[in-house]
């Protein structure tokens, strides 16, 4: 082992080195560069904005790996004799350290590769919901929605499942739930969710949309849900259209005097129900 890594030692050219620091600052350097004129494309060309921050990680991923093998050449002599011995004692020595890396590493080729999510999507993992703002050498970086950053390691992406809210396109279904009396006219109510929704300044047009409803359960009182399905412009004012939606539908309930869910309201119901039946 000490024969080996004095071999090792032999084949370190010690004027490599300040090229090999010089290399990865340049890399990093242009990592960031990549990445400033990634923000700015984007906002120069909102529509293709996903779509510029896919090529982007591919980019930034291909700089990285290429600026690191360049300052490992730099600095070693990487003939045969020198690559037998990195491989038989290197690997040995540190592959059990590394073990983890190295996977991570693989991990962030098969992301890229096979697309399970794309840097911008909104995806689900782990109990955090937000967007993906990197595709790293070792990790994702996801951006959850109260702006805390979470970094994943790439090979947790293997063995966990992921769920992407919008797959890669801009446009993204937004879900909300309203609930009103049991005995509110449901073609009325469904009326106004609907108006609500259609009117939003987020709201995307070119996507189906659609107003559901059904009985539920609030508590311990029966009402009926309202349940809406439509595509938000953008993913990034998916809070924007739910909050705008959710404003627009409650004054329009006002409006109209719609009733909310209440005890008072279901022992109208079954007083109406009972009246009919006799």
């Amino acid at each position: 082992m000490e024969t080996d890594i004095t071999k090792i030692v032999g084949f370190i050219r010690l004027s490599g080195l300040f090229g090999a620091i010089v290399v990865l600052a340049l890399t990093w350097a242009l990592g960031r560069l990549i990445r400033e004129a990634t923000r700015r494309l984007s906002v120069s060309f909102a529509s293709q904005r996903l779509s510029i921050e896919q090529v982007s990680a591919f980019l930034r991923f291909g700089v990285y790996v290429g600026g690191v093998l360049l300052a490992v050449s730099s600095v070693f002599s990487l003939s045969p004799e020198v690559l037998t011995v990195l491989g038989g004692t290197i690997v040995v020595t540190t592959g059990f350290a590394l073990k983890d890396q190295a996977s991570s590493i693989i991990a962030g080729l098969v992301i890229l590769v096979e697309k399970p999510f794309q840097v911008g999507d909104r995806v689900t993992f782990g109990g955090h919901y937000g967007e993906i703002t990197s595709i790293g050498l070792r990790s994702v970086r996801l951006v959850t929605l109260d702006d805390n950053e979470v970094t994943i390691p790439n090979s947790k992406f293997l063995t966990e499942s992921v769920a992407s809210g919008n797959a890669g396109a801009l446009t993204m279904l937004v879900q909300q739930d309203f609930h009103v009396a049991v005995d509110e006219d449901p073609r009325r109510v469904m009326a106004l969710v609907g108006e609500a929704v259609t009117t939003s300044p987020y709201f995307c047009p070119d996507h189906p949309w659609t107003v559901l409803v059904e009985e539920a359960v609030v508590g311990e009182t029966l009402a009926l849900r309202l349940r809406t399905k439509a595509y938000v412009t953008d993913l990034r004012y998916e809070k924007a259209f739910a909050s705008d939606v959710c404003q627009r539908v409650f004054e329009a309930f006002r409006s109209a005097e719609v009733r909310r869910p209440s005890r008072s309201a279901q022992s109208h119901a079954e007083k109406r129900s009972s009246s009919a039946a006799r």
